[in-house]
């Protein structure tokens, strides 16, 4: 999963960034399905980084989010950031280890928040 952007999708992205103010990041699945994911934060720890991805709705979602559908779900990634060859960062999936970290410090982080 690459953060780069494609040619087709690159000007309504940097328009939702622009709107947004956040990085906007495209992932295709095997089957070649595109996804668009909002950055939502990155996580650090110790020398690696981590992304906080949350799925930005489809186009093709024919109705709100008002509705008792249980589409109000939010599609969530954790990612983890590594520099391919090219020097481009790409997101790959954690390790189950890496995984667990990552949910720790963030509700950790949210819990500490809440208590003060």
């Amino acid at each position: 999963m690459s953060r780069k952007k494609s040619a087709e999708l690159e000007k309504d992205i940097d328009q939702m960034e622009e709107e947004e103010g956040n990085f906007i990041v495209e992932m295709t699945d095997e089957d070649g399905n595109v996804y668009l994911y909002e950055e939502e934060m990155i996580i650090p720890i110790d020398d690696k980084k981590f992304a906080l991805l949350v799925a930005l709705p489809s186009e093709d979602e024919d109705h709100d989010h008002g509705c008792d559908c249980g589409c109000e779900d939010e599609d969530v990634i954790i990612a983890k950031i590594v520099t391919n060859e090219d020097g481009e960062e790409e997101y790959i999936e954690p390790t189950d280890e890496e995984f667990e970290m990552v949910t720790k410090a963030y509700n950790d982080f949210f819990v500490d928040d809440d208590e003060e």
